[in-house]
């Protein structure tokens, strides 16, 4: 404990370095006070170890504040624009495209709890599809949510 007393300015490094990555690698950036705070840690510590701000825990908690809080106001709408950016674009999946028979009839209009089902590697979906369907029919997957393909009658 007295080797953290002894190097406080090393140490906050750290724990600023710390911060950053627990937000870019584990959180995925989608929080952004992990971020400042971190930020606002390794300010602190630079400016302490400059000898700017004192090494005392007081002065290093209203530092970290401080600096935090610049940060959110200076960065947070160049933040937010970040994340504006969606990529809306379906993941495409092996499933897409597989044909098989319908098991039973489909009708559209039917809620989705109450659409058919198709087992397929080893989990039961559920079957919805644009038109109406007749069982027997050959059909083929164009899309998949949770739970749920949506399929298309082929020729």
């Amino acid at each position: 404990m007295q080797w953290f007393s002894e190097h406080y300015a090393e140490t906050l490094l750290v724990i600023g370095i710390i911060l950053l990555a627990i937000e870019v690698l584990v959180l995925g950036f989608s929080t952004f006070f992990v971020f400042f705070i971190g930020l606002a840690t390794i300010v602190t510590a630079g400016l302490m170890y400059l000898g700017i701000v004192p090494e005392t825990w007081l002065a290093s908690l209203m530092s970290i504040v401080v600096f935090t809080a610049l940060f959110a106001v200076l960065l947070w709408k160049r933040f937010k624009a970040l994340q504006a950016n969606v990529d809306t674009k379906r993941a495409d999946n092996d499933i897409v495209g597989h044909s098989f028979v319908c098991p039973q009839d489909i009708d559209p209009l039917l809620p989705i709890d109450q659409q058919p089902t198709y087992e397929y590697s080893g989990i039961s979906w559920r079957l919805t599809a644009d038109s109406p369907i007749q069982a027997g029919d050959k059909v083929a997957i164009t899309q998949t949510d949770v739970g749920v393909l949506h399929i298309t009658k082929i020729a």
